[in-house]
């Protein structure tokens, strides 16, 4: 029989990804829309609205729940921040009730998390051992993963924990308005440890992660340490522009929230591959510089 996966945000930089890397390979791939479906590709939810009919993910190999609103949409609101709660938790959990009904016949779950959950942690490294931050984003990170595990002890559960993803249209993009402008600089210290993934990466750990069938947390994030000025130099470098005006901490917590700031710019978490190493994984961006090449 064809192999067949599930995925929810499938329409997302990330699942628009994986989605064209598992058809090419000749991968069946069903897509969870919230609209009425276009085609037999796709079937209709309606997370925390109401259930999801089991029957979707009889016979799939796998379901990768990447759905959620997004941490790159800015300044993060009371209200955002609810929405960024709420999307994540119910999706999950909807996904979840069904698998549940199928048993023994449930497909793994391969689900989205965010190196979030690590917080900030300035000097050390980070592994799928160290416990989980006290950022806004971390705190999420816990309830994600634990609505996940709620899949029972009939699934297998994988938890991705995605670093932010270097492409025109992940991490880089606020950042390439900036150094198009020639007003590119630190981000606060500019010295915080960010962790990274190239999207090809990305989506080959992901692949990875269901093909090696692996469970329990994995840190989806570069082998090779960078700080915030690194991003910022190679993509200054490969726009051929400067990079010199800095925007200190208290701005961005003005602009952007306090939780955002914290969550995403100024936090420093050295964030190691340590699952997907020891598993065999292979980078085909290993450092910073190439991912930013790559993607520019």
């Amino acid at each position: 029989m064809a192999r067949r996966i599930v995925i929810s945000g499938a329409s997302g930089l990330i699942g628009t990804a994986l989605t064209a890397a598992l058809r090419s390979d000749g991968v069946e791939v069903t897509s969870l829309v919230r609209r009425p479906p276009k085609d037999s590709t796709e079937r209709q939810w309606a997370p925390g609205e109401r259930d999801l009919d089991p029957d979707v993910f009889a016979g799939a190999e796998a379901v990768v729940a990447l759905g959620g609103a997004s941490v790159g949409r800015l300044p993060w609101t009371p209200r955002y921040r609810r929405e960024l709660i709420d999307s994540r938790l119910k999706g999950t959990r909807t996904i979840t009730t069904a698998l549940r009904a199928l048993r023994d016949d449930a497909p793994a779950l391969v689900s989205a998390s965010a190196v979030g959950y690590y917080g900030s942690a300035p000097g050390e490294i980070l592994t799928e051992d160290s416990p989980a931050g006290q950022t806004f984003l971390a705190e999420l990170c816990v309830r994600w993963e634990a609505e996940a595990l709620r899949a029972g002890d009939h699934t297998r559960v994988a938890l991705l924990r995605t670093a932010p993803v270097i492409h025109r249209k992940g991490v880089l993009k606020p950042l390439i308005q900036l150094t198009r402008f020639g007003v590119a600089g630190p981000i606060g210290p500019g010295t915080q440890i960010w962790p990274w993934m190239s999207l090809e990466d990305e989506v080959r750990a992901i692949r990875h992660v269901i093909d090696a069938k692996i469970a329990g947390p994995v840190n989806l994030t570069g082998p090779a340490r960078a700080s915030a000025n690194d991003i910022g130099r190679a993509l200054a470098h490969e726009m051929r522009r400067p990079f010199w005006l800095p925007v200190p901490t208290f701005a961005l917590r003005l602009a952007l929230s306090a939780a955002a700031a914290d969550s995403l710019l100024v936090s420093d978490a050295d964030v190691r591959p340590a699952v997907l190493e020891a598993t065999g994984f292979r980078f085909a961006h290993p450092t910073v510089a190439e991912a930013v090449a790559a993607a520019v």
